[in-house]
């Protein structure tokens, strides 16, 4: 019994010194600004799939624009394209497409015209959510935008709130657009994998 009781005891010893050691060597890895944590702590439930469908309304013309010209087209431009113009954005979400219909948050960020051979933007856009269980969280949308394409698609990047580790995408369509004033309003989905 003292035999096997000395070779348990030893055998123990072994473990708790081969476990310090790479406990040790997994610290001496964090290099002190990061580190690997348990996405237990976090509490996450299961993954689901919400989809949203609304409708942006863009704005140029009246006496309270929601898109605002930052950067004019530079006079260098050599394209017969607006290349290199920026504009800021904060277009009201509704939940029909009348201006009047329930307003449900509003889609915040930038685009800039990013092509010199067609009408393309970058947009970055945070969906902010006004209504419901869903006030104050956000969906981020980064991508390019071919305004002559039917369907236009962005990549979710992610959100806040309700919606950290986010991802997904959305799908905008033109349901109105007014050619002189450049003033617009898309239907939009957003189909989102959230916690």
């Amino acid at each position: 019994m003292a035999k096997l009781l000395s070779l348990v005891a030893s055998q123990l010893t072994i473990s708790i010194l081969f476990s310090s050691f790479f406990s040790t060597q997994i610290l001496a890895e964090n290099n002190g600004y990061e580190k690997a944590i348990d996405p237990k702590l976090f509490a996450l439930k299961e993954q689901k799939l919400t989809h949203f469908h609304f409708f942006i309304h863009h704005t140029y013309s009246g006496s309270n624009p929601s898109v605002i010209q930052i950067v004019p087209t530079p006079p260098t431009n050599i394209s017969a394209y607006t290349f290199g113009s920026m504009s800021m954005v904060d277009d009201p979400l509704t939940e029909g497409p009348n201006l009047s219909s329930k307003l449900i948050g509003k889609a915040q960020g930038f685009d800039g015209s990013s092509a010199q051979e067609e009408t393309s933007l970058i947009v970055a856009i945070n969906i902010v959510f006004t209504e419901e269980k869903y006030n104050g969280s956000t969906i981020t949308l980064l991508g390019r935008e071919q305004l002559s394409s039917k369907v236009r698609e962005f990549p979710v990047i992610g959100g806040s709130k309700i919606f950290r580790f986010a991802q997904g995408y959305a799908q905008t369509r033109s349901y109105f657009i007014n050619s002189t004033s450049g003033d617009a309003i898309a239907e939009c989905d957003i189909y989102v994998l959230h916690y």
